[in-house]
């Protein structure tokens, strides 16, 4: 986007003052990301002509920094051809136990058009893998084209449904550059279909015709204008290089500046979000985040346990990593360690958390660390117990991952934010319907107007229920869904 930043929500012009128009489309498509260009597809694939309004350059967008992996499920053929059964019932009940806040209704929508986004997104032009990742990784490092992203395999998760794998990763090996591939063939898919794509454009301002929205003003380095259109598609992305709004809304990610980094781009700035206020939309769930330090690769690094300062546990250590990481926040002081003995240490494979030292003894590592004396002992004591017959009655650690931590000397690993390195973007955005419509507070749709990717709510709506995939797999799917509806303008 680009523009006005801050937390000032922008004007919206009236169609009366506009004296010219640079332009007149169906359909204004705000991004050039993930959710810009299917919302961008969807709507040229109805006929209708179409207008994308970028303000970086190709591939600037955050979408093409992230890892390639789009959370789908149902029983796509990656699932099917490498032994897993899946349904979109099962699959709409994990994630309704992940994010209770969704509406049920996107959550039902996503799951069983699942299979048929599956297959749209193969149709831009490459083919995820027919292969199984089974090792706990973050991204894996291969090709491999499936590999549980979530929570499911937590016990606590597992006892309500079934664990099935849906991390649906693009062919390109290493921890990015998946999804710059796919947004690239959609890029080249508008190309063939005559769509422009006006880069280095920043959207500034809705057009109101009344209460509906007729347009947007724009500006290049070369001048500004407006555009005439049926409907505005809003897919600029979130708020997490805008300060002022995460001082207001989500302050955890600044938690990460000494030591971390947004996952965003310059033009995160949440100007989408503000310009759909500006016509009488709402956001919601601005102050949910997502934020990770991951410890994990190797998964061996699961055996050992992750303490606060006063030397409790608070997690069952094989979550997701960013379900763990926002546990670690709400902690005293945000102070975390992770606890592991000679028989189990390891060094995780991104280096994030620094070794704070090695110690002969449980007191010596409780008096260096701060934590209470006879408390962390009291931990390592119970845990040990337990772990020594398989079992783990207090946070339920799978048995793959449990062993007694009783052979000194051990070690910890500093997970506290400013020491520990972390990352993180904004989950919350504009309030829309399950076909992008905007919402006002009272539940009426804005006529024009739409939005989808992270500047809109739907089903990424915390870290603590996050899979790996699911901003990737909403924001095309919803916003194919958006473009679709916003071409019919119904």
């Amino acid at each position: 986007m680009g523009g006005l930043v801050g937390v000032e929500i922008p004007d919206p012009v009236s169609v009366e003052s506009v004296s010219a128009w640079s332009d007149e489309v169906d359909v204004v498509v705000i991004g050039a990301g993930m959710a810009g260009v299917s919302a961008a597809l969807e709507a040229r694939s109805t006929g209708a002509n179409v207008l994308v309004l970028d303000a970086g350059g190709r591939l600037t967008c955050t979408s093409a920094m992230a890892g390639g992996h789009f959370y789908l499920g149902g029983g796509t053929e990656v699932q099917q051809e490498t032994g897993w059964d899946d349904s979109p019932e099962a699959m709409a009940d994990y994630l309704a136990l992940m994010s209770p806040e969704c509406d049920p209704a996107k959550i039902r929508a996503y799951a069983d058009d699942s299979v048929e986004h599956f297959r749209w997104l193969e149709s831009l032009g490459f083919r995820f893998n027919r292969s199984f990742y089974p090792h706990k990784a973050v991204v894996q490092p291969g090709t491999e084209g499936l590999s549980f992203t979530g929570n499911e395999k937590c016990l606590d998760v597992a006892d309500v449904v079934k664990p099935v794998p849906r991390g649906h990763k693009v062919p390109v090996a290493g921890d990015t550059g998946g999804a710059a591939l796919v947004v690239g063939l959609a890029l080249d898919k508008l190309a063939e279909q005559g769509v422009e794509v006006r880069w280095e454009t920043s959207a500034t301002a809705l057009v109101l015709d009344g209460d509906r929205v007729a347009g947007v003003t724009w500006k290049d380095l070369d001048g500004t204008g407006a555009i005439k259109a049926g409907a505005v598609v809003i897919a600029a992305g979130g708020f997490v290089l805008n300060r002022e709004m995460l001082e207001t809304h989500a302050p955890d990610l600044l938690a990460v500046e000494s030591n971390g980094m947004a996952l965003g781009n310059t033009y995160d700035d949440g100007l989408g979000i503000r310009m759909g206020q500006s016509v009488g939309g709402v956001a919601d769930h601005l102050g949910e985040v997502f934020l990770t330090g991951p410890f994990y690769p190797p998964g061996e690094a699961l055996r050992g346990i992750v303490v606060n300062k006063l030397g409790k546990r608070f997690v069952n250590e094989d979550s997701y990593h960013s379900r763990t990481s926002a546990f670690v926040f709400e902690q005293p002081d945000r102070e975390a360690y992770l606890i592991l003995d000679e028989a189990t240490m390891v060094e995780p494979s991104y280096r994030f958390q620094p070794l704070v030292d090695g110690w002969d003894t449980v007191e010596e590592m409780e008096q260096a660390l701060g934590i209470p004396a006879g408390a962390l002992a009291a931990t390592l004591d119970s845990y040990n117990e337990a772990a020594a017959r398989g079992e783990d009655p207090e946070f339920r650690k799978a048995p793959e991952y449990l062993t007694p931590l009783d052979n000194g000397p051990w070690g910890a690993y500093d997970l506290t934010p400013g020491k520990c390195f972390y990352a993180g973007f904004s989950c919350g955005g504009l309030r829309v319907t399950v076909d992008g419509r905007l919402l006002r507070e009272d539940g009426t749709t804005i006529p024009g107007a739409y939005a989808a990717g992270a500047c809109a709510s739907n089903i990424a709506v915390d870290g603590k229920g996050y899979a790996s995939g699911i901003q990737l797999g909403e924001a095309s799917y919803f916003g194919r869904r958006a473009g679709r509806t916003a071409a019919r303008q119904d």
